[in-house]
């Protein structure tokens, strides 16, 4: 193959916070994000299942049959265990507890004259 048939990929999924596993490929002109996927090998090494998988090329959403380009990044996205909005407000809680008071050092926010 030359090299006008074929592009460069990467993969990459995060099976828990602060581990990545990454893995680069050449794949033919054409190819699907599902066809780099399966060629990566992480469904196997990762025990994922194809149906249902959220995937998206550079941090954008994208069903499993967008045709990739040169240099494209497909990226497996975990399932959420708690909802962003409930996160932010256990930290919160968390630093109220520790700390009284908000973020802001307990003052009611106004700043003095």
């Amino acid at each position: 193959m030359d090299r006008a048939e074929t592009i460069a990929v990467e993969v990459a999924y995060g099976p828990r916070p602060g581990v990545v596993d990454r893995v680069a490929l050449t794949l033919a002109a054409g190819a699907t994000a599902i066809d780099a996927l399966r060629a990566s090998g992480l469904l196997q090494r990762h025990g994922l299942a194809e149906e249902g998988l959220r995937i998206g090329v550079w941090s954008r959403a994208c069903a499993s049959d967008q045709v990739l380009r040169e240099r494209d990044r497909v990226e497996v996205y975990r399932p959420l265990l708690v909802d962003p909005k409930e996160a932010r407000r256990q930290r919160y809680a968390a630093h109220k507890a520790k700390y009284g008071g908000g973020p802001g050092g307990g003052t009611s926010g106004s700043r003095p004259r």
